[in-house]
């Protein structure tokens, strides 16, 4: 049986736009740090092709893991934090809990490039909201409450600590996930 943090392909498909949105945001923060490493931006890239059908979801699982390698190729937390955004959202073909992932990663990245301004983490999530589509919002709905099911990213694992944690318990909040 699939993990209620999968989702269908079909909102998979519908939920990475909204990851690549994510992701592509903060982007600027690793190529500034990176401008030779494409792997990043590729795997954003591939996420678009994947939310338009042009590949397949057993392709991109194996890819997965090459713009979250791309985090080694920069120093800053920000940086790292953009890269590793692009590494969630290229996740979403394999689980779509893993937009979330983007999400949080994108508004860590945005909070640590001004850390001067406390305001930047809320007017990231406020962005990432802003872009969310009814669509995708109702698919991210589907989603178990972060830390209530084990078998994925939404589990006890990193994205349910710290900084991601409270992002992606902030997210849900606004979406109403967990509520089913």
């Amino acid at each position: 049986m699939a993990s209620p943090q999968s989702l269908s392909e079909y909102e998979r498909r519908i939920v990475a736009v909204w990851a690549a949105d994510c992701a592509e945001h903060v982007l600027p923060l690793f190529e500034a740090e990176a401008p030779e490493d494409d792997r990043a931006r590729d795997a954003i890239e591939r996420t678009r092709a994947f939310s338009r059908g042009e590949l397949d979801a057993a392709g991109e699982v194996r890819r997965r893991f090459v713009a979250g390698r791309a985090a080694g190729s920069a120093d800053s937390t920000a940086a790292v934090a953009a890269a590793r955004a692009a590494a969630q959202a290229a996740g979403v073909a394999h689980m779509g809990a893993h937009a979330l992932g983007a999400a949080a990663y994108a508004a860590k990245a945005a909070a640590e490039a001004s850390p001067g301004d406390p305001d930047a983490l809320d007017a990231e999530i406020r962005w990432q909201l802003d872009r969310l589509q009814p669509e995708a919002r109702a698919a991210l709905a589907h989603l178990p409450a972060l830390g209530s099911d084990p078998a994925g990213p939404l589990g006890s694992g990193l994205l349910a600590t710290g900084i991601l944690g409270a992002v992606i318990a902030r997210l849900q909040t606004e979406i109403g996930a967990g509520r089913s």
